[in-house]
């Protein structure tokens, strides 16, 4: 099996994020960068189904600059064959859509997976587009993903509960757990990692037509006033004056 696993370098979810050039740019002095936690579930699960077919290849593919290559080195001390990195920034997801699909259109991927999301943006449009490019089916947020043969059959979480899927491949997830368990890199892992191919290609053209004009941070926490579990009234009217959600 084929699979090409797209991740994202993010801040941990730990780190205390700033702006700085009048809110124009993230402040990234002092953070701590990881592969994108939905990501390191889509890894996971191709590292489980190539040692359950027993054969195959994972190619890791990255848009970013030469600052995320430790993060890239980590996916390949999980397991991933082979390494990818568009030498860009990952300007949007219409951008980084545009990349992926860009290398992946004759290279005969069965599946290409990825997180459901980055917990950078947000977005969730990336799996979307690929699929759209490519003109294979894109599905996500999968939750449960088993292969026999060309076919998958996955759990999708759906408002409310989850369905359950069978498709084809060549398939786009967006994945997330309980997909898979997160791995830990062995010292083994860690030492081929060095060795193993990281290809550094040119971003293919692309003119997503965004802009980011400027950053802001959520409000601050309020602080929380504790009612007396007698004292409905009271808890009304703060919900009406106050909370204003009534």
């Amino acid at each position: 099996m084929n699979i090409l696993v797209c991740i994202s370098s993010v801040p941990d979810t730990t780190s205390k994020i700033s702006f700085t050039d009048q809110d124009t740019r993230l402040d990234s002095s002092g953070l701590t960068y990881i592969i994108g936690p939905y990501d390191d579930y889509a890894l996971a699960r191709a590292v489980e189904l190539k040692e359950a077919a027993g054969s195959g290849n994972i190619t890791v593919f990255h848009v970013g600059e030469a600052d995320s290559e430790a993060v890239i080195r980590k996916a390949l001390a999980i397991g991933a064959d082979e390494a990818v990195r568009v030498d860009s920034k990952a300007k949007d997801g219409f951008f980084v859509a545009n990349q992926i699909a860009a290398y992946a259109k004759d290279k005969n991927f069965d599946l290409i997976l990825m997180g459901r999301e980055s917990i950078d943006y947000n977005s969730g449009i990336v799996h979307g587009l690929v699929g759209e490019h490519l003109g294979i089916p894109a599905i996500s947020p999968v939750m449960r993903l088993e292969i026999n043969g060309r076919e998958a059959t996955m759990d999708k979480e759906i408002e409310g509960g989850k369905e359950t899927l069978k498709a084809i491949l060549p398939l786009v997830l967006g994945c997330q757990e309980p997909i898979a368990e997160w791995k830990i890199p062995s010292m083994r892992g860690i030492m081929s990692a060095r060795t193993k191919s990281l290809q550094v290609i040119a971003p293919a053209e692309t003119d997503s037509g965004l802009e980011f004009q400027k950053y802001e941070l959520p409000a601050p926490r309020t602080s929380c006033k504790m009612i007396a579990e007698s004292n409905v009234a009271e808890l009304v009217s703060l919900l009406k004056t106050e909370a204003k959600v009534i």
